[in-house]
């Protein structure tokens, strides 16, 4: 099989067991906390070639449980008020935090169903913070991430 061919298959497999292709959801990491992939590698506890392999598609999976339950910790803390605004401090803290975890994954650590509904996230959202730094928090994110900006807005607004 041409390596092109493997490569798309790959991502496609991406798509299947994450959500959508690993480069993109390490991409996101690198932007928000604003570090090189090098350095992401090091909080995430897989080797920098590794993880460029996963990104490009060379490598279908991430073999170690624990590594994708950090690379899930960091998206979440993207969420966090302080990290989404850009708060260098709680970013290098929260990266701390994940990297020196010790995650273990099981069958009641991660839900069955693909991702919440989305009145339960909208709930979350509401639960974390107001209204008010809701549509502040979409206001900063929206050029870069319109679709979380717009997932914001609508909790801010929802009853």
């Amino acid at each position: 099989m041409e390596a092109s061919n493997i490569i798309q298959k790959n991502i496609e497999l991406q798509r299947q067991w994450y959500g959508e292709p690993l480069g993109d959801r390490v991409r996101r990491l690198v932007v928000a906390f604003d570090v090189s992939q090098s350095h992401l590698a090091d909080v995430l506890g897989i080797s920098a070639p590794m993880l460029s392999q996963v990104m490009s598609g060379r490598r279908a999976k991430i073999g170690n449980p624990a590594v994708l339950a950090r690379l899930i910790m960091l998206e979440r803390k993207i969420l966090t008020p302080e990290v989404a605004s850009g708060v260098r401090e709680a970013m290098i803290e929260a990266m701390e935090e994940v990297r020196v975890s010790n995650p273990s994954v099981g069958r009641d650590d991660l839900p069955v169903q693909r991702g919440l509904e989305e009145s339960t996230l909208l709930a979350v959202l509401r639960d974390i913070t107001d209204g008010e730094d809701l549509v502040e928090a979409a206001e900063m994110l929206g050029e870069e991430f319109p679709a979380v900006a717009d997932i914001l807005r609508r909790a801010a607004t929802s009853v």
